[in-house]
């Protein structure tokens, strides 16, 4: 690595005047899974290091009745084991499970992994599938930011250099809501998916899809949320031909990249295969809510 300055704020307050100081030349390193990497492959080259580690506040997991509250420095693991998270949000519980290996989910921070932006790692379209809101905070005040308009591009995200990630908010799911993620890995169980799939599906009185609501990573510059799929199946019974149909939307959907885990072309066949794998399970389960 090249030489940089490293600096240890005790409060967000001072987070944001060192972003201030500093801009475009400080990053922030929470768990650094993603940053050091960058930085020992010249990537990335900051001035300055800030470290979140002794902020307090930022750790905070709140799951009640109006939703879920994440700090920005909870652990990927605490996300996947949290009794109370695994109760209201499974879906969100079940992308964090995924990522990497254990040792990673243990260093791996929730608004570290959010801001790193990389379209293929598994909890970001699972936030935009429950429609979560991104908190932002800079010496000059505080504004929110929907996940939908959070991500831009590969590793780019709304994020302004001076501003800090500090929390995510989603509200409460839905009563009955059936779930799945999927996520197909070409490699080694630790590796990035080819192709992931989250899906929410709820149920009305008489069996038909009332909401929907699909995401797929890994298939394009950003999280992606499959809004076709999701309204070609509002109003209709999930059956297997109806799940089957939707599903082959998802092929327009993507916009995924040559690489190692296989074409685009072949990505894009996965995409479909696995909407529907993930559509069928999130049937499943509403049915038995």
């Amino acid at each position: 690595m090249r030489a940089f300055d490293f600096k240890a704020p005790d409060s967000l307050d001072e987070v944001c005047a060192l972003l201030a100081q500093y801009g475009s030349d400080a990053k922030l390193l929470a768990g650094g899974t993603g940053l050091l990497n960058l930085m020992k492959q010249e990537l990335v080259q900051p001035a300055v290091l800030v470290s979140l580690q002794r902020v307090p506040d930022l750790g905070t997991l709140t799951v009640d009745g109006n939703g879920i509250r994440a700090g920005a420095g909870v652990r990927h693991r605490r996300m996947e084991t949290d009794a109370a998270l695994q109760q209201a949000a499974p879906l969100l519980a079940a992308a964090y499970g995924h990522v990497a290996t254990v040792r990673i989910r243990m260093s791996a921070t929730v608004g570290g992994g959010l801001a790193h932006a990389d379209p293929a790692m598994d909890p970001p379209a699972v936030w935009r599938v429950l429609g979560a809101t991104m908190h932002l905070r800079s010496a000059s005040g505080t504004r929110q930011v929907a996940a939908d308009d959070f991500f831009e591009d590969f590793y780019t995200t709304a994020l302004a250099p001076e501003e800090v990630l500090t929390e995510i908010t989603a509200p409460a799911l839905p009563a009955g809501a059936g779930w799945s993620y999927q996520k197909f890995l070409p490699r080694s169980a630790d590796d990035y998916a080819a192709v992931s799939v989250s899906a929410l599906l709820c149920l009305d009185g008489d069996g038909r899809v009332a909401q929907a609501r699909v995401g797929i990573g890994s298939a394009a510059p950003i999280p992606v949320l499959a809004e076709a799929v999701a309204a070609a199946l509002v109003g209709q019974q999930p059956t297997p031909q109806a799940i089957a149909e939707a599903a082959q939307l998802a092929r327009d959907a993507v916009d995924p990249l040559d690489d190692l885990r296989g074409s685009a072309a072949y990505k894009r066949d996965m995409a479909v295969v696995f909407t529907r794998r993930a559509l069928s399970e999130a049937a499943a389960r509403a049915r038995r809510a």
